[in-house]
């Protein structure tokens, strides 16, 4: 056997040691990941006479970068810095009234820029930071109880 293999061997042994080493770091920011992302069914604890209840998931992610998948709503106009994540497409936009008729399947998502939006159809990932609570949309008078702030999504 050559120097030159040598070499190569010892460096293989030494990459592959550094890959290994590694993995748990990779597996636990996987699954840092995971624990950020959110689903519809985790969004509300529990139904009340008072209204829907935040769950505790929610409450701890409150201000924090997420991931949540679902369905673009079709927006009020062609091009705008927000629309409605959905947990099933829908044909019509799901806004409501007041806080108190909030549907529990939808998240308002706001975006940095206007956008040309996707089909209704097309499931879609958004990342942005969670924020939680009424709050009522001073330029279009909509109200929330969630949002997803300086957002941006992709297709899936």
């Amino acid at each position: 056997m050559g120097a030159l293999e040598m070499v190569d061997r010892r460096q293989m042994l030494k990459t592959s040691l550094g890959i290994i080493a590694g993995l748990p770091l990779l597996i636990s920011g996987a699954i840092a990941r995971a624990e950020n992302g959110l689903s519809f069914d985790e969004l509300y604890g529990k139904v009340s006479v008072l209204g829907l209840e935040f769950s505790d998931k929610v409450k701890r992610l409150n201000g924090q970068e997420i991931a949540m998948r679902g369905f673009m709503a079709p927006p009020l106009k062609a091009e705008a810095s927000f629309f409605v994540l959905t947990e099933v497409p829908m044909s019509i936009c799901p806004f409501c009234s007041t806080d108190a008729d909030w549907p529990d399947n939808i998240v308002v998502v706001y975006l940095d820029e206007k956008q040309t939006f996707t089909q209704p159809s097309q499931t879609i990932e958004v990342r942005g930071t969670l924020e939680m609570g009424s709050w009522t949309d001073p330029d279009t008078g909509f109200v929330s109880l969630l949002r997803i702030r300086q957002a941006e999504y992709g297709t899936v």
